[in-house]
């Protein structure tokens, strides 16, 4: 499985449905390495900072610094591994993005982010995993 950031920020901030996200997080982990790109892991830093009711879209940088370490906490726990963010990557991000990316309407509307994260997992040929509707409508729900 890859970690999309949208369920690793679900699970730090114990978001409606994080334990299920645990649970099959572990289920996981029994049968492959969980996996994350580096753009999902910034991504999760971002929104995790982003989200402290403190300082509400917006963070500073020891909310980030904090954010930094509790998901590097977490993917530590899980085992996951990161991959690198190759040519091949780049190329799915862009067919995913020509598919169901926000320029083109979509009843998907996968942000740049979530591009990458389509790519990602079709390029591993692992399950995505994510929290929220964004890949509901894509041919990886």
């Amino acid at each position: 499985m890859l970690l999309d950031g949208s369920a690793i920020v679900a699970i730090l901030n114990r978001e409606p449905g994080s334990d299920e996200l645990v649970r099959r997080i572990e289920a996981g982990t029994n049968v492959r390495t969980p996996l994350f790109s580096p753009l999902s892991r910034f991504e999760a830093i971002v929104s995790l900072a982003r989200s402290r009711p403190e300082m509400p879209r917006s963070a500073s940088a020891e909310l980030i610094a904090a954010a930094a370490e509790a998901v590097d906490q977490l993917l530590t726990e899980a085992g996951a591994k990161s991959i690198a963010i190759s040519d091949d990557i780049g190329t799915g991000a862009s067919n995913a993005a020509r598919t169901y990316g926000r320029a083109v309407r979509p009843p998907a509307d996968l942000n740049p982010g979530d591009c990458f994260a389509d790519a990602c997992a079709r390029t591993r040929g692992v399950a995505l995993f994510y929290n929220g509707d964004d890949f509901a409508r894509t041919d990886l729900a």
